[in-house]
């Protein structure tokens, strides 16, 4: 007989009540539980390998965060209508997911855990990143997978002045901060988010009543696991341990590692120094000792820099590469240093080196973005590329990985701060090409990302740099030292890693990871006071290398002109089947964007040739203008009659121009006078109300013949 659901809630701050159950679904996984707010459904999973696999080293953790169409009550839009490779919203989600569970396992449990979260009914209103987090918690905490604590995960905004818990989606679009915060009961995990200039502090107001909500979450979960009577967590097998192995290592390893650790050089010789020791001290166990041994000494000897350079940064306040705790790498910056594309620059740090290019294309370049709740255009993206040769390694080229997807994503929402709103008409593709890596290479890509969108002319108001930064904390004297710019080891080593981009005003994004537990808001806000100061430094470079952005595109980027026209005049413009503003940009070599606003028709050309621009803004012009008596025009004959010619006054819009209005002298033919195609200029003088045709004069913009006196009698 099947037991019976178990289900908790509780309510956000607004009142909403969210739902928690388990029992009902995938009763086959370890854990499995739903998580309810409106009509929003998500489905989490967790299972876990039973043995760690023969060899496995580190821990083998897989996060997947998939939303069904078919929760919307849609069918996807490839060929195969079916769902495919996560999105990159899908991605980012997964990350958010793993990044708060992975430091909840025990540092010796090594076996494979995959948790699998699903949108199986979706809420137009819902956020469902917002529920994710604290449905894979929920389901490892009904579960017997060894957690050492419960966590949450919230969203926070602040909407019109005030912070709110899980907004939503058409009040999130009123927020000027919009954080996702991961914690435990007592500290925070996670952070990442974007705000358009917020202050150190009100990210600190932010984190704190972040907190308070998910410790709700927590307690609900908590009271979930009781009802579901799980006591106990499994044991597992814990990897073997060596005293007399770890001395040796320690006895032979610590002196030289600090010697190395000190020694302040680049990371190559320093790479290539820590592994000349680690290879001298194998060679040094001898040559009976088995395998096992020689991959423990191994771990021992990586424990043991790890604690070796901790101490040195601690103690000594000296870093790998001999720079104060608050001391940023030499800057270097340059702009349009590519002749093709329409904005580039490079920014190096020290051994960090971007090379970024910003393209303009029409509205007709803008990126699909699609969820299970909705589909929406962006005019503005961002490609990070981490290529191999960039840390001197060799690997296979894949397409971008979970981590690229992660690092232009935060590159994307920090410059998206400035960017000029949905009037500016152009779609703006940056694509950051990481060329040297050693420590934060997505801060060097929003530095030279600004850089590059000022050289490209795109209107930005001011410049957003990033700055790395990193904690390394020690219990047992409460010593901490905050490092500004961190190296790729320092990132390694580090208790907290933390990236923070803006302006000179304020934070314009924030991506933030804590490994350990109590840390305090005092130390926190220390950290971000450093960073603010870390970040006006590189700024002052930024602002020195280009201080505004250019007047005016590139000569080769597209140029851009733009009509507001009667929404009337749409279909006009567009013609049947697309014929008018076909012929239109095949004649003018131009690109033609139509949009309808209001009441209105938005109309922007496009093209890198300036002459065609004015030749199709002319034309569109002539399409939407009224005919005003009174008015001159240029025409274009089109047939001759023996009473006078036929011309196109306007696009499509032809008026007769009688044989008597062509000059002020009385003509008896057409013959000689005009030829059809050309150009003469005429005046609008009234409409034929017999036939409806449109009255044109040529002499009445010549000066009319002084007459001849009469002879005296």
């Amino acid at each position: 007989m099947l037991s019976q659901p178990i289900q908790v809630s509780f309510k956000l701050p607004d009142g909403q009540e969210v739902f928690i159950e388990t029992g009902r679904l995938a009763r086959q996984a370890d854990g499995a539980v739903t998580v309810r707010q409106g009509n929003s459904i998500i489905l989490a999973t967790v299972v876990a390998a039973k043995e760690p696999k023969e060899g496995q080293s580190f821990f083998p953790l897989s996060v997947d965060y998939n939303e069904k169409f078919a929760s919307a009550g849609r069918i996807p839009g490839s060929f195969f209508k079916r769902e495919g490779r996560l999105n990159d919203y899908e991605i980012l989600t997964s990350r958010l997911i793993d990044r708060a569970l992975r430091p909840l396992f025990p540092e010796d449990y090594l076996c494979e855990v995959q948790v699998l979260v699903t949108l199986i009914s979706s809420d137009a209103e819902i956020m469902p990143d917002s529920l994710a987090c604290l449905a894979a918690s929920a389901a490892l905490a009904v579960s017997d997978v060894p957690i050492k604590e419960i966590i949450s995960e919230v969203r926070v905004a602040r909407i019109d002045g005030e912070m709110v818990i899980n907004p939503l989606r058409s009040q999130l679009a009123k927020a000027d901060m919009d954080f996702m915060i991961g914690a435990t009961e007592k500290n925070l995990m996670m952070v990442e988010g974007e705000s358009a200039e917020c202050s150190e502090e009100d990210l600190i107001n932010a984190l704190q009543a972040a907190h308070d909500a998910i410790r709700i979450q927590i307690k609900a979960q908590q009271e979930l696991r009781e009802k579901a009577g799980i006591d106990e967590k499994r044991e597992y097998a814990k990897p073997e341990q060596n005293e007399e192995l770890k001395n040796k290592v320690y006895s032979f390893c610590k002196d030289r590692l600090y010697e190395v650790a000190s020694g302040a050089s680049a990371k190559s010789e320093r790479s290539e120094a820590f592994k000349l020791i680690k290879d001298e001290m194998l060679l040094s166990l001898g040559e009976d000792v088995t395998e096992e041994h020689i991959k423990l000494a191994k771990k021992y000897y990586e424990d043991l820099q790890w604690e070796v350079v901790r101490n040195m940064i601690l103690d000594d306040r000296k870093r790998l590469d001999g720079r104060k705790l608050d001391e940023i790498r030499q800057l270097n910056m340059e702009v349009d240093v590519l002749p093709s594309p329409h904005g580039s620059a490079i920014f190096t740090r020290g051994e960090t080196q971007s090379l970024t290019t910003v393209t303009l294309g029409t509205p007709l370049d803008e990126l699909l973005i699609e969820s299970a709740a909705k589909s929406e255009y962006s005019r503005f993206i961002l490609h990070y590329n981490f290529p191999p040769f960039s840390t001197g390694e060799v690997k296979m080229m894949r397409g971008p990985g979970r981590r690229e997807v992660g690092h232009g994503n935060l590159a994307q929402r920090s410059l998206k701060q400035m960017m000029p709103g949905n009037e500016y008409p152009y779609t703006v593709r940056i694509v950051s090409d990481i060329l040297e890596s050693n420590g934060s290479s997505s801060m060097a890509t929003v530095c030279a990302g600004s850089l590059a969108l000022m050289d490209a002319g795109v209107p930005i108001p001011k410049h957003v740099g990033g700055i790395a930064m990193g904690l390394i904390t020690r219990a047992s004297d409460n010593k901490h030292a905050i490092l500004t710019d961190i190296l790729g080891d320092e990132d390694f080593l580090g208790d907290m890693d933390f990236k923070v981009t803006g302006t000179r005003d304020g934070i314009c994004g924030v991506q933030m990871d804590i490994k350990i537990d109590g840390l305090s808001m005092d130390v926190m806000r220390e950290a971000l006071e450093q960073a603010r100061k870390g970040r006006l430094h590189i700024l002052e470079a930024m602002y020195a290398s280009i201080d505004a952005s250019r007047e005016e595109v590139k000569p080769h980027a597209p140029r851009m002109e733009k009509l507001i026209i009667d929404k009337e005049f749409i279909g006009a413009v567009i013609g049947p089947g697309g014929k008018v503003i076909q012929e239109i940009q095949k004649e003018t070599g131009t690109t033609i964007n139509i949009e309808e606003v209001g009441n209105f028709g938005e109309v922007s050309i496009f093209s890198t040739n300036k002459e065609g621009v004015e030749k199709a803004l002319k034309w569109v012009k002539g399409i939407v203008a009224v005919p005003q008596v009174g008015e001159v025009y240029e025409a274009k004959v089109k047939t001759i009659q023996p009473y006078g010619a036929f011309v196109e006054f306007l696009p499509k819009k032809e008026g007769l121009l009688h044989i008597s209005e062509i000059s002020w002298k009385r003509l008896e033919t057409m013959e000689g006078v005009l030829n059809e195609g050309d150009i003469v200029k005429v005046k609008l003088i009234g409409l034929d109300q017999r036939t409806g045709k449109f009255k044109l004069s040529r002499k009445a913009l010549m000066p009319k013949p002084e007459s001849k006196p009469k002879p005296q009698e």
